[in-house]
């Protein structure tokens, strides 16, 4: 079922080692139970095939410092932090090790199973994208996938396309609405493939005026132009050997995108003011918010451009598709925020997330960054209002983050079957989950739910 991972669990309480191993074994997950730090550590290796799970508070040791030395072995192994004390302030410091996931005791054996499932899947994905590429990448900063945060069924969904195509040497088209993320998607491509160790080069298409474009993409030879005083290098050159990311190529001027096509066929350019062909080596990313069918119908984009790229395309869906992700988001957003301003992590409180689910989001995920830097800073925003006064209230008597997630979650889940007249099959379409994602929520939170009638009619 978890393709013989194993789940490295580090509790040095009896009782509670016995009834994790239990609650994992009946879900049919594979666990290997340790009751200190110290011998866990030389388990921990990287490429390590499972999850860790570990206790707070252990023998000669702590949870944080075992996953920070996890992380320091392998940046993209899963550790789920388990402690007795709801602290925001201990939550926020696992997070800022890595800890993929914080839950307090007392919990359910659902809860502990869905954490370590998600982290499962999560680790499958990234050992699957090691195996696809000839290197692991180092050195580059990045978390490979760990970039698009959510774990909502479309980003699932986008972070295996990615895993699976990150190896291949396939030019690849991004399509999303502004702010959805388009060249984090270029970044773990680029940090998951063979090209990590070459450079990653980010061109805006509409952002230089149409005689720049040309110079700023192919380079030019001296005295090419008027000005043209000495050679220049040009993006696709300089990301030799790497990814090259063109944004908005939607904006790209019709003669631009003839010399582009030749390029990505013939994997040779010529600089302005040359005749020498030059070869390069370079993986080409490209980004659009339109339908470039459409604009191809109406004459502004050429069409074999569009199917040289479209070989794979990674559509991101809108923040509105994915609302399940916000509270994610929000507390990803809140830490770096918190760290970057030096202010207090604000908490992720249920009032305000039942607010920004009922928001549009024309930003998406960009705009609800900015959103979060705003509350961390205590500036003023038309979009919250009241809210920034809920928010610094709340911080003088936090809930940990699981906690209000949870009661977020529940709250929600009550309210589709109320609407849906208990219907369990309707309100996870509603929801956007799987029927038996919903099942398994329902049970956890204890939620009871009357039988459909049939309606008249």
């Amino acid at each position: 079922m978890n393709d013989e991972m194993t789940v490295l669990l580090v509790e040095d309480d009896p009782d509670m080692q016995m009834a994790c191993r239990q609650a994992l074994s009946l879900a049919g997950i594979r666990s290997r139970a340790l009751d200190a730090a110290e011998p866990a550590l030389p388990i921990i290796t990287p490429g390590y095939r499972g999850v860790v799970v570990t206790d707070m508070r252990l023998p000669q040791g702590d949870g944080i410092s075992l996953v920070k030395y996890a992380r320091s072995v392998d940046p993209e192994l899963p550790c789920i932090m388990i402690t007795g004390h709801g602290d925001i302030n201990l939550a926020v410091d696992a997070m800022r090790e890595g800890a993929y996931d914080f839950i307090t005791k007392p919990f359910s054996p659902e809860k502990l199973v869905d954490s370590v499932r998600r982290a499962l899947d999560k680790r499958r994905l990234a050992l699957q994208a090691s195996q696809a590429r000839p290197a692991a990448p180092t050195g580059q900063g990045g978390a490979g996938l760990d970039r698009l945060v959510g774990s909502s069924a479309r980003m699932q969904a986008v972070r295996r396309l990615i895993a699976e195509i990150a190896g291949s040497p396939v030019d690849v088209l991004v399509h999303g609405e502004t702010g959805t993320g388009k060249e984090l998607v270029a970044q773990s491509l680029h940090e998951l493939s063979g090209r990590s160790k070459g450079p990653f080069v980010a061109l805006n298409c509409g952002g230089m005026p149409d005689n720049l474009l040309d110079s700023e993409l192919f380079g030019h030879e001296a005295g090419a132009f008027t000005g043209a005083q000495k050679r220049r290098i040009g993006k696709i050159e300089h990301a030799n050997g790497g990814t090259l990311f063109l944004d908005e190529l939607e904006s790209m001027p019709m003669g631009m995108q003839v010399k582009l096509l030749r390029v990505l066929q013939e994997r040779k350019l010529e600089r302005l003011g040359s005749n020498t062909a030059i070869p390069v080596d370079v993986r080409v990313v490209a980004a659009t918010k339109e339908n470039l069918v459409e604009k191809a119908k109406a004459g502004q984009f050429r069409l074999d451009l569009y199917y040289r790229l479209n070989v794979v395309t990674v559509d991101l869906p809108p923040l509105r598709k994915r609302t399940e992700d916000i509270a994610e988001l929000l507390a990803h957003f809140f830490v770096l925020a918190a760290e970057r301003f030096a202010r207090p992590v604000p908490p992720v409180g249920a009032e305000l997330l039942e607010r920004l689910a009922g928001y549009a989001w024309p930003g998406n995920v960009r705009e609800l960054r900015n959103l979060a830097d705003c509350i961390a800073l205590g500036v003023s925003t038309p979009l919250l209002g009241a809210t920034l006064q809920y928010a610094s209230t709340e911080l003088a008597s936090p809930r940990s983050l699981a906690e209000s997630v949870e009661e977020y979650e529940r709250k929600l889940i009550l309210e589709e079957l109320q609407r849906n007249d208990g219907s369990l099959a309707r309100s996870a379409r509603a929801l956007r989950v799987a029927k038996t994602t919903l099942n398994d929520k329902i049970r956890r939170y204890g939620i009871s739910v009357a039988p459909a009638e049939p309606r008249e009619g």
